[in-house]
């Protein structure tokens, strides 16, 4: 009996396996002229599993044995439905046919003037919001795949053979970047997104984790505006907004009858070249008025930054009546420094659920979770999941670089990397910082450049600032600097030297311990306001000493740490003694100059100190919270996403009297909120910045812990929001209580675009303006406009004291 169930289990479960027995078909799909058709998307009929063809044409499925129903579909093509009975392995090669769309078959009533195309965008406008709501949430399985490759480059880029470096032929060209992912994509109303991606391959990178994201591939053009702040500062204009008219002039190509249904073909054209609009066609289903699929182009006219083209090509699928994509394809070309580059991003969907459940907590402000064990499927598991087949071109750059990946982390490979790498020229010593690699024990040394390592000031003269930052890596993400630092001034004869470290060692909660001791010259405003290189032309040039300083012999110890994601905690110690210093230099290239003292409240005194010497011990404490901010984990860390909410942060500091001589004695504490880039869709995006403080005791403070504020006194300003155009850096410094406010708008060529000739600038407008009240002074403002080009940009500001008006001018910025 025991033998007779045995045979009959055995039997079952043989009859089992041959019914979930899984074939693989292949094929090419091409048109009437054997021309491959890329990226055709193909589903098993009425489901929503299936995959799309490569770029090639050529496509694989795996599908169980017997009768299956395929359907076949590609923008611009009759769908085709094919029927199969699979029992092995099987190519099938299919022959898609070119719709023909006819004008004929339009039946939508339209005015005597007007193109009939006019008439089904309305009535697909009608109908926009009512399909941008139609769909609560969603699940499904992500397949994308990203490719970039160099069609040209220059032989030399800095010194360095691009070809040796990024591994190109001899032309300059090749894969330089070449990935594959499958995610896990769940969507909830109201952008809520998780996503976790359980593989990921990168070509020669065994240890690495795609930077491919699913959810980036999101382009819903029934929004009024999409892909803000991605490609320009205000979005694009979609097809059919509820303003679509005044962007766009719409012409009917014809209509073809596809499954009972009149599908559309109309093309978009930008009234104005300049216009943030798409160019292309989009299909509508007449009746329903629902889109069925968009081919749009985006081109340099219409304001993309960085590449000249994006070719976004969407189809969408009917899943228990709402729609949602199969597949997207993002295409782009560009060409800069020399570098002419093009590339593409597909995603193929599939296994859709739209009615899931969820539970209340299901969501949280990861969006992104990249499993640990994600890149280490190996290359038979790609090749038997993988949905849409390599190219000839993709799969030959995944055997050269994988069949190297093993080398490329072998000591003799990275030295020889390195030899490349390391060989000296003057050009990086002198202008930028020469980088000794030891890739393979993951060590690397950054020599400072002697360009930025020379200066002048009143305090020291001429004055050399040299040191390297020595740094050791790990796989887990963390790290340790070690920094020594020498500072020698000509005039006073004096050296200073100091040596820092720090240690990151969490990546996931970005937790970082530091300690620097030693002695150095710093600015009696410690915020960021001007370097050594404007400093100095200022004093050469100008005739003005803008930069106070002091001397500090410190030991300074930092540590900081998350505790949640988007809450950070800072603890600092600081003991130091400080001495005022005098100007020891008055060489100008203006001999008639006189320079200021470097107490900036006695410019004329030269032998006034600003404070006695003495020593300060001081303790402080910063907690910040950005609220709902997004992020990715990856094993290597936590890696956060623009928050579209406030950042709040606290600080106090105290001055503790009477530790190893401390002469300070004061608390003080400051409160500030500040929102980065409030999208207002095509009227561009602003920020936003509010401070406040007090001094709770003052029993006995000096200059250095004094509340500073980001001033600025030179021709070159830090278009940061935080910073005031015109705000003197020392005078106005407070120890009692104070307010500020800032605000920053972009209009991202909102009104330059409507200019003839100006709008070929690509110029954005800015407005903002600046406000401080404090004992020291009170009901200080500022406002300004501006141009900004990529990272250059020039303002014109006025600033007031009160109702007077005190100063006015350009100010110039620029950032690399």
């Amino acid at each position: 009996m025991r033998l007779f169930l045995k045979l009959l289990f055995l039997a079952f479960l043989g009859g089992f396996n041959s019914y979930a027995q899984q074939f693989t078909l292949t094929g090419k799909i091409t048109d009437g002229n054997n021309n491959a058709i890329p990226f055709v998307s193909l589903y098993v009929n009425t489901t929503t599993k299936g995959t799309s063809s490569n770029v090639e044409g050529n496509y694989k499925l795996n599908l169980p044995a017997g009768k299956t129903d395929l359907l076949f579909s590609a923008i611009g093509f009759e769908d085709q439905l094919v029927s199969i009975n699979i029992k092995e392995n099987t190519t099938l090669n299919i022959t898609l046919v070119s719709k023909v769309f006819t004008l004929n078959e339009v039946t939508v009533g339209r005015s005597k003037n007007s193109d009939p195309a006019d008439e089904i965008i309305r009535k697909t406008i009608e109908n926009r919001e009512t399909y941008l709501e139609e769909l609560d949430a969603y699940t499904c399985e992500v397949y994308t795949k990203g490719m970039q490759k160099l069609l040209a480059s220059p032989k030399k880029f800095f010194g360095r053979d691009v070809a040796k470096i990024l591994e190109l032929n001899t032309q300059g060209q090749g894969i330089i970047y070449l990935s594959e992912t499958e995610s896990k994509l769940d969507f909830q109303k109201e952008n809520k997104i998780k996503e976790v991606m359980v593989s990921s391959k990168i070509a020669g990178n065994d240890n690495g984790f795609s930077f491919n994201k699913a959810s980036d591939l999101t382009v819903n053009f029934y929004k009024n505006v999409v892909l803000e702040d991605k490609l320009n500062v205000r979005g694009f204009v979609s097809p059919i907004a509820d303003n679509a008219f005044t962007y766009y002039r719409f012409k009917l190509l014809g209509s073809h009858q596809a499954g009972g249904q009149t599908i559309s073909k109309i093309q978009v054209t930008p009234k104005r070249e300049n216009d943030p609009a798409f160019s292309g066609e989009i299909y509508i289903v007449n009746d329903t008025w629902r889109i069925n699929s968009v081919d749009l182009f985006l081109t340099k006219r219409s304001g993309i930054e960085f590449i000249d083209t994006l070719n976004i090509k969407q189809q969408l699928v009917l899943v228990d009546g709402v729609s949602v994509p199969s597949s997207v394809q993002f295409d782009i070309r560009g060409k800069v420094f020399g570098f002419k580059f093009a590339g593409y991003v597909v995603g193929v969907y599939k296994n859709y659920d739209v009615k899931p459940r969820f539970n209340k907590h299901f969501f949280t402000n990861e969006i992104l979770k990249i499993n640990s064990s994600s890149n280490k499927k190996d290359s038979l598991y790609w090749a038997k999941s993988r949905p849409v087949p390599l190219t000839f071109e993709e799969n030959e750059n995944y055997v050269k670089k994988d069949s190297i990946s093993r080398l490329k982390s072998s000591k003799r490979y990275l030295d020889s990397v390195d030899n490349v790498k390391n060989k000296f020229n003057i050009g990086q010593i002198l202008i930028t910082p020469y980088v000794f690699y030891h890739s393979y024990n993951k060590k690397s040394v950054t020599y400072d450049p002697l360009l930025t390592s020379v200066f002048y000031n009143t305090v020291e003269g001429v004055a050399l600032k040299y040191g390297a930052t020595m740094r050791q890596g790990f796989n887990d993400g963390r790290y340790y600097t070690i920094r020594p630092e020498l500072r020698y001034g000509f005039s006073n004869r004096h050296f200073n030297g100091n040596i820092s470290a720090k240690y990151f060692y969490n990546p996931i909660r970005n937790g970082m311990i530091s300690i620097g001791v030693g002695t150095e010259v710093a600015n009696l405003n410690p915020l960021k306001q001007t370097n050594f290189f404007r400093n100095s032309i200022n004093a050469l040039i100008f005739g003005r000493n803008v930069s106070k300083f002091y001397e500090r012999r410190y030991l300074n110890i930092q540590a900081s740490r998350e505790f949640a994601p988007s809450f950070e905690v800072k603890i600092t110690a600081d003991y130091a003694e400080r001495l005022a210093l005098l100007n020891t230099s008055y060489d100008s290239f203006r001999k008639t100059n006189e320079f200021d003292s470097n107490d900036p409240f006695k410019p004329l005194d030269e032998k006034s100190y600003l404070f006695p010497r003495h020593t300060g011990f001081v303790i402080s404490g910063m907690v910040a919270y950005t609220i709902a901010q997004k992020y990715i984990t990856r094993p290597d860390g936590r890696f956060y996403i623009e928050s579209k909410y406030p950042r709040i942060e606290f600080n106090y500091k105290k001055g503790i009297p009477n530790f190893f001589n401390s002469d300070v004695n004061y608390d003080f504490i400051s409160a500030e909120i500040f929102q980065k880039d409030v999208h207002f869709l095509l009227m561009g995006k602003s920020s936003l910045l509010l401070g406040a403080g007090k001094f709770l005791n003052t029993k006995q403070l000096y200059y250095p812990d004094w509340k500073h504020f980001r001033a600025n006194r030179s021709l070159i300003f830090d278009s940061d929001v935080r910073n005031f155009h015109f705000l003197d850096f020392y005078l106005f410094s407070t120890t009692k209580q104070y307010f500020e406010a800032h605000f920053q708008h972009n209009f991202g060529s909102f009104f330059i675009n409507k200019i003839p000739l100006l709008r070929k600038l690509k110029l954005e407008e800015i407005i903002g303006g600046a406000y401080l009240t404090s004992p020291e002074k009170n009901n200080y403002s500022e406002f300004y406009f501006g141009f900004k080009r990529l990272n250059f940009r020039i303002d014109y500001g006025y600033a007031f004291d009160s109702n007077k008006r005190i100063q006015q001018g350009f100010k110039f910025s620029y950032g690399f």
